[in-house]
């Protein structure tokens, strides 16, 4: 990230989009949940738009695919943050689907650090079984427990790590 806007735009999308992400699964109602999925979702999409470019300008081809398949699945996310949770169940698993094989491939090369690519790597197959279960037919949503929800923290884990691999060499 050559120049210094990107330098911070893109950790600070992804530590935005970690925490409101988080914060919208224990959000007091559906308008405030919405509210702070969609800020996340854009911020996630800012985000993975800013390192898309910036890991095709190092010759990343793989991670910068994978930041563009994120940029794809947050996107469809995205699109259900305001619609009612159990209505939303095939565009979400369109989502995670695309979010499993976004984590995959960012962390395919040894580009992160060990500990986020390992972290990512678990979370892209709790996603994955997510995606498989609502596509059969289950009637997951956002919420479901114990997956999605107990992924979510996994996801929020590996999008800091690349927040912080990221702004590592700005600092």
């Amino acid at each position: 990230m050559n120049e210094p806007h990107c330098q911070i735009a893109a950790p600070c999308g992804l530590v935005v989009g970690a925490i409101l992400g988080v914060a919208g699964t224990f959000a007091s109602s559906a308008s405030l949940r919405g509210l702070l999925w969609g800020i996340d979702g854009v911020a996630l999409v800012v985000a993975g738009a800013l390192l898309t470019i910036y890991h095709l300008g190092r010759s990343n081809n793989v991670v910068a695919a994978g930041f563009l398949v994120f940029v794809a699945g947050q996107t469809l996310v995205l699109s259900t943050a305001a619609t009612p949770l159990d209505s939303a169940g095939p565009v979400f698993a369109a989502g995670v689907s695309l979010w499993a094989a976004s984590l995959v491939l960012i962390s395919a090369p040894a580009v992160m650090p060990l500990w986020v690519r390992v972290v990512a790597t678990v979370a892209a197959v709790l996603f994955s079984v997510v995606a498989v279960q609502i596509f059969q037919g289950q009637p997951l949503h956002a919420l479901s427990r114990p997956l999605p929800f107990f992924a979510y923290p996994l996801l929020a884990a590996t999008m800091f790590g690349w927040a912080w691999a990221h702004y590592r060499p700005a600092v």
